[in-house]
């Protein structure tokens, strides 16, 4: 009881331990809140990588891709469909976009990587659907471009998109054509025919058919100069725009889009295009050597995973549009191609496991697949993220130590003011452990208090880290997270209880290794020499 008494009496009486605490206070508290912080971002992270990637892929690298995905499929399947939830085929390709910039009337043209997708099956092997701005695309994915609501429960303030958009600007495009047809038009009243010479040959129209109606000094009746004549019974086939739709297509948002500031300072999302609009997507084809094929496509939705690698990249199109396009099908079997199958696996599957029997099955040598989980894929991301976690707890636990040293250099000076008492203590038979438990028992309660405050700070801070940021951004008039730049409206958190209870263990294990040497050295003293200190 003596013991306890006596740690409790220094803990009280010297208030340089004071220090101590709040060495070991402010460096558990910071562990659990950096801690804290890094689990909250590397857990989003995860979420938006994995939301785009699916378990496993295989892929091929060559030019014409992997030839009969079905019997691909049945061959994974007798492998390891006991693990797998969903499959499906997809085609990843580097291309070219080119569209007319809404707000400055310019074209725009830049390279992202088009993906060909199975509608039905590409939402079932990620989170690829929740990701999509309209709600019924997110319910269930199509490429029909739909009536308006778009962005509606994810983004505020969208603009007016979809049919309803298309229809204004193919009534925007069909005035602006009546308005040159009317000049032209007026141009030829105005042209005097007995300027040129009557043409020696007859009009003829684009295909060498001879044009029909009399001339007139080398016009034919009714035609605009500088037309191309087409015969009157050729049936014409037009496209409506305010009807029709081009195969559709999905973008990242980023890709037509920037985020900035209005003249008051107000984050505003500027489109170059939304969907309604149409874009031209050229891609090379599967041919030796390739060449450049290229279509146009209707923009029916855009894809925001909050991650900007993907969302300035990555374009969805129908897997068989794609195929058709770069020519990705057997001439004699007519199985079409794909460059990578793609496979979701159940709750508990080990991927690894999987991945290796997938591997065996298709060697390297042989087939030339490339065989990766998802982790596999972002390896050196995920890697520095856990690098980058391991340094700073390095560097914070360094606090603590520090703290420790305070806590060595405390117990060596009352071991020397208290050298008297010491030897009275072991003059009326108090044992040399029972002197050093004194002192590894007041180390023990400086580690105890220092941890447990240092734990409710932490826990506390972590609780309201975005009001805490609030008032920081009001301090120093900078946000935190500028949104301009980052998707995150607030910091992300995750508490881990076993990471709480190893930084509260380690910080109460280096204040008792701290009183160690202090308490041996007061358990040596001899009780006489004790007495006659001084």
């Amino acid at each position: 009881m003596y013991k306890l008494l006596l740690s409790w009496r220094y803990l009280k009486s010297r208030y340089i331990a004071l220090a101590s605490i709040v060495s070991v206070t402010l460096g558990v508290a910071t562990l659990i809140v950096v801690n804290s912080v890094m689990a909250g971002f590397s857990d989003e992270m995860h979420k938006r990588l994995h939301g785009i990637l699916s378990d496993i892929v295989i892929r091929s690298h060559d030019l014409n891709g992997l030839p009969d995905p079905e019997w691909h499929v049945n061959e994974i399947k007798q492998i390891a469909g006991d693990d797998i939830e969903a499959m499906t085929a997809a085609i990843q390709i580097p291309a070219m976009i080119n569209f007319r910039d809404n707000i400055q009337g310019q074209w725009i043209t830049q390279p992202i990587t088009l993906i060909g997708i199975d509608q039905q099956t590409y939402g079932e092997v990620s989170d690829f659907s929740k990701y999509l701005l309209h709600p019924e695309n997110r319910r269930q994915l199509n490429f029909l471009l739909k009536e308006n609501d778009y962005g509606r429960g994810k983004r505020d303030r969208f603009p007016v998109s979809g049919w309803a958009r298309r229809r204004v600007s193919a009534e925007w495009e069909q005035q602006a054509v009546e308005s040159q047809t009317n000049d032209l038009t007026t141009n030829v009243l105005e042209f005097d025919a007995n300027d040129i010479p009557p043409s020696p040959f007859p009009l003829v129209d684009d295909s060498g058919v001879e044009g029909r109606g009399e001339t007139v000094d080398g016009l034919v009746e009714g035609e605009v100069p500088g037309v191309p004549f087409q015969a009157l019974d050729e049936p014409q086939l037009v496209f409506d725009p305010s009807t029709e739709q081009h195969t559709g297509i999905i973008l990242g948002i980023s890709i037509c889009s920037l985020r900035g500031r209005d003249t008051n300072g107000e984050v505003m999302d500027y489109y170059f295009a939304l969907p309604g609009d149409d874009v031209k997507i050229t891609v090379p084809n599967s041919g030796q050597p390739p060449k450049a094929v290229s279509d146009s496509f209707t923009i029916v939705d855009f894809y925001e995973s909050e991650m900007s690698e993907y969302d300035s990249s990555f374009a969805f199109v129908p897997l068989s549009k794609i195929q058709d396009l770069r020519g990705m099908v057997d001439v004699q079997s007519g199985t079409k191609s794909v460059s990578t199958i793609q496979l979701k696996l159940k709750a508990g599957a080990d991927l690894n496991v999987v991945k290796q029997k997938l591997q065996a099955r298709f060697p390297v040598q042989q087939f030339g697949y490339q065989i990766q989980t998802w982790r596999d894929m972002q390896g050196p991301l995920l890697a520095a993220v856990q690098l980058e976690t391991t340094i700073l707890n390095i560097l914070l636990f360094l606090i603590i130590a520090v703290a420790g040293f305070g806590i060595l250099a405390t117990f060596f000076m009352i071991v020397v003011e208290k050298t008297r008492d010491v030897g009275i203590l072991k003059s009326l038979g108090a044992p040399s452990g029972g002197v050093m438990s004194i002192f590894l028992g007041y180390g023990l309660s400086l580690g105890t208090v220092g941890s447990g405050v240092g734990l409710v700070l932490g826990l506390l801070f972590v609780e309201h880290i975005n009001t805490i940021a609030g008032w920081i951004e009001k301090v120093t008039g900078q946000e935190v997270f500028d949104p301009t730049i980052y998707y995150f409206n607030q910091i992300p958190v995750i508490v881990n209880p076993v990471t709480c209870v190893w930084v509260v263990v380690g910080a109460i294990a280096i204040a008792v290794i701290a009183s160690i040497l202090p308490a041996r050295k007061a358990a040596k003293l001899h009780p006489v020499e004790a007495l006659r200190y001084e």
